[in-house]
């Protein structure tokens, strides 16, 4: 099976890339999360949740997604990675009515600044049912963190998700969810240059 050469990182063209919650004091990313809340319900072409649990959910989430990636040996230069996938996938891009993309050669990037979970690494780290979420059924690749070198091994043996749309996004977060392989990059280097000083 051959590789995407590209890791595609998507936001909406009203925001400009790499916003990250991540990066905020509480109270400012509660701000931007009712922000986005009412986004989605005065246009449905916003599909994307955020629950008021969210950010505890994502903390938690990355909390051990990082701790993980020390344990194999990475070297994380943030506390929260900036968030790819691999290759395209258009049922993330169909998340915004305004989808804008940002790729890179996984290739370039260092091997101990860069990771991937198999999927989404709120499904493969497995706090969703704390939240009210329903359990996946576990995999062998969830609860691990794997580097961009060991891409081609893990495909091979458990191929690649189906990106595909959906035809009703409403309840997406509840149904089983793996559809595509989530790259973190855990350093601002490689997009330094469309990151900006000011706050969100």
């Amino acid at each position: 099976m051959t590789l995407p050469d590209d890791i595609t990182h998507y936001h909406s063209r009203s925001d400009r890339p790499f916003l990250n919650l991540s990066d905020l004091a509480e109270d400012d990313a509660a701000a931007i999360i009712r922000t986005l809340a009412k986004r989605r319900a005065e246009d449905p072409g916003y599909k994307r949740v955020f629950g008021k649990t969210y950010m505890d959910f994502r903390r938690r989430t990355e909390h051990k997604l990082r701790a993980t990636f020390v344990a194999n040996g990475g070297r994380p230069e943030r506390q929260a990675p900036h968030y790819f996938l691999l290759g395209q996938c258009e049922w993330f891009a169909d998340l915004y009515p305004d989808s804008e993309t940002v790729t890179l050669d996984w290739r370039s990037l260092p091997r101990n600044i860069a990771s991937f979970t198999y999927p989404d690494s709120a499904v493969s780290m497995r706090f969703g049912p704390d939240y009210g979420l329903p359990p996946d059924p576990l995999e062998p690749y969830h609860e691990k963190v794997f580097f961009l070198d060991e891409l081609a091994d893990v495909v091979a043996e458990y191929g690649l998700p189906d990106g595909s749309a959906d035809g009703d996004y409403d309840g997406y977060h509840k149904r089983k969810f793996e559809k595509y392989i989530e790259v973190q990059v855990w350093s601002d280097a490689p997009v330094a240059k469309y990151l900006e000083t000011e706050s969100l």
